[in-house]
């Protein structure tokens, strides 16, 4: 049982140049750890503004975990810049579309040979 009621709780606070304001209709809340995903479904979600700054009270019932390697390796292949230079280079020598060129340089981490190499042992296992 709740010992104060939000509005109650609101009246209270701005006494203290706390203002209090609850977020409606969040779906989901998300927190990213290093190794997993937390999911909070349906929470309700309570904003305290004080000295600039804001503090994010969430409650819910139903909680998931999701690991986050996957999701890890897949953001650290995209962080790698990839110039146009590049993936034309990679096309043009492979024969590949822009997209396969592409993609194998985003796995070979941008080394163009090492790409080239990985499309043309790809070729080799199809032919």
């Amino acid at each position: 049982m709740a010992l104060f009621s939000l509005q109650e709780l609101k009246r209270l606070l701005k006494r203290y140049g706390v203002n209090v304001e609850e977020l409606k209709n969040v779906e989901r809340v998300e927190i990213r750890l290093a190794d997993k995903k937390l999911v909070v479904f349906s929470p309700q979600v309570v904003v305290f503004k004080v000295g600039g700054q804001c503090i994010y009270q969430v409650t819910g019932t139903r909680v998931s975990e999701e690991p986050l390697a996957e999701r890890r390796e897949e953001a650290a292949m995209e962080a790698i810049m990839i110039s146009e230079d590049d993936i034309k280079f990679v096309v043009e020598h492979t024969g590949v579309p822009y997209e396969k060129a592409r993609e194998a340089l985003i796995k070979a981490r941008g080394d163009i040979a090492k790409a080239i190499m990985l499309l043309a042992e790809e070729g080799g296992r199809r032919g």
